[in-house]
């Protein structure tokens, strides 16, 4: 009976961990009070938990275009499902010339309504300069398969020229792309083949981001557009795998990330 009763007690605290198993992507939206830098604000939290303790990225965005990320460090309360998360480091940003990042702190709930999980609760915070507060605001998060960003790849450089070629990915099908840099059209309309696309872009402490979109101008024979992208970047060579739909283009941005002395 007692070893029936440790088995028992045992899958009881299985399922409990399971239904509290906070790893994965979070999305959904923020409703703030007046005076932030978009209109329609939407977060994405990327969670990953050890034990008790809370680290991840973060996307604060309007679309694609605009948006900020953040890297976060956090807490998690299991008995009480209280999840206490402060972002401490802004990563990147994209954001009309007018507004400034918020660095942020969410007060967050976890709940599962049927096989639904969600993050609810509010958040606050102060511009990356910290002389200002942010609008507070009501967050309601819902955990998805996938990330809004999982198009976009991101590379850190040091300076120099990067050097990128564009091949069809595997059979070649009939793909044709345009090619933009930060949204300004590099190549329009050429078809990939077993001979290169190759382009030239310069990263440096003048330029510290460089984003390169590749639209799928058609479907090929074989969805969805596919390429093979390989990038030179000084002694360092990367190899990418692009795919772009009716729904999404595939974007690599390049970061400059000054190298440190030895």
């Amino acid at each position: 009976m007692k070893k029936f009763l440790a088995l028992f007690f045992g899958v009881i605290i299985t399922q409990f961990l399971i239904a509290q198993n906070l790893n994965g992507i979070w999305r959904g939206t923020l409703k703030q009070a007046p005076g932030g830098c978009f209109k329609n604000y939407n977060i994405e939290l990327k969670i990953e938990l050890n034990g008790t303790k809370i680290t991840g990225t973060s996307y604060h965005y309007s679309d694609f275009t605009n948006y900020v990320k953040e890297e976060f460090e956090g807490a998690y309360d299991r008995e009480k499902k209280f999840l206490t998360i402060n972002e401490n480091k802004i990563v990147t940003f994209h954001v009309p010339p007018e507004c400034i990042p918020c660095i942020k702190q969410f007060y967050l709930n976890y709940t599962k309504q049927g096989k639904q999980e969600l993050l609810m609760g509010t958040e606050e915070g102060t511009t990356m300069n910290n002389f200002t507060n942010c609008p507070s605001g009501i967050i309601n998060l819902t955990k998805v398969a996938e990330s809004d960003f999982s198009h976009i790849k991101e590379i850190k450089v040091d300076t120099g020229i990067i050097r990128l070629q564009f091949y069809d990915n595997a059979q070649i099908d009939g793909d044709t792309i345009s090619v933009l840099l930060n949204n300004q059209p590099l190549v329009v309309n050429q078809r990939l083949s077993a001979k290169p696309i190759i382009l030239e872009i310069r990263v440096d402490p003048n330029n510290l981001e460089q984003e390169i979109t590749m639209v799928g101008e058609n479907q090929g024979s074989i969805p969805p557009n596919t390429a093979l992208l390989i990038v030179i970047a000084g002694k360092k060579r990367y190899q990418l795998y692009l795919s772009s739909t009716e729904n999404k283009n595939a974007q690599v941005r390049f970061i400059y990330e000054k190298q440190l002395p030895n």
